[in-house]
């Protein structure tokens, strides 16, 4: 679902002809080495920002982003990454919270073992870094937090039931951080992608029996008979990351294709 990988083009949000928009404001994409978080990453360093990438592999980030290696389960390694963020900047205007993992199956498939470890990244690792971010957010003018859920919060898909309770959990802590953070200056809002083109999708494409007829029946239960792109997921996280949209807090905007929403005949193929 939202989770995955793939890289953008800068031209989700229209990002070079933006190239001034941040005006040098410092911004974290936790998850940033790959995937949708390395596609957002991409597109607010288009977008004028100073960037910090935190990943488990962040000191293999490449360019003009500072990499660190941040494991955002742990407290003292995402209270060490902000201060290195803090030491190379002195700022701190964004926050993105991308990191995340999947997981398939039933309640009855997933173990305590899994709850534990999947709602540690997922939900506490968001809580955690926004937590650490708070302080410096606070100092800004343009503080903007912006977290990644998921179609899977809101629509009952089958085989999901661990992730979707975690997705569903950033989704009501996005609006509980944007109520409690309002009068600080501090945005929270979301976006929540449908199924989206990156590597973890096309890895999980590729473990069936016939990926050809996998992917075509994918994009055939999208209302515009394709998958999201990781690069238009990222213009949607700039948009609620820029000021220029300032007056916009406490939302959710759905990147789904549709999917949520609409009540189509499928795309015949």
């Amino acid at each position: 679902m939202g989770s995955g990988s793939g890289s953008g083009s800068g031209s989700g949000g229209g990002g070079t002809d933006r190239a001034g928009e941040f005006g040098g404001r410092v911004a974290i994409v936790t998850g940033g080495a790959s995937g949708i978080g390395a596609a957002v990453a991409e597109e607010l360093l288009a977008r004028g920002a100073q960037l910090a990438v935190f990943d488990l592999n962040g000191a293999a980030v490449a360019g003009p982003a500072l990499g660190v290696s941040v494991d955002v389960s742990d407290r003292a390694s995402v209270d060490a990454g902000v201060a290195a963020v803090l030491d190379r900047f002195g700022r701190l205007d964004v926050v993105v919270n991308c990191a995340g993992i999947g997981a398939f199956g039933t309640v009855e498939d997933s173990s305590d073992d899994d709850w534990a470890r999947v709602l540690d990244v997922n939900v506490r690792g968001v809580a955690r870094v926004c937590a650490a971010a708070m302080p410096a957010l606070r100092e800004s003018d343009a503080a903007a937090i912006v977290n990644l859920t998921s179609i899977a919060a809101t629509t009952g898909i089958q085989q999901r039931a661990l992730y979707s309770a975690t997705k569903g959990a950033v989704h009501a802590l996005t609006l509980a951080m944007a109520a409690d953070h309002v009068h600080d200056g501090i945005r929270v809002n979301a976006v929540s992608p449908g199924t989206t083109d990156t590597p973890w999708v096309q890895r999980m494409v590729a473990n069936v029996a016939d990926p050809e007829a996998e992917r075509a029946a994918m994009n055939a239960r999208q209302p515009t008979g394709r998958l999201v792109t990781p690069a238009e997921v990222a213009g949607a996280v700039a948009y609620l990351a820029s000021p220029l949209s300032a007056s916009t807090t406490g939302s959710v905007l759905s990147v789904d294709g549709g999917f949520g929403g609409l009540r189509v005949r499928p795309v015949q193929a």
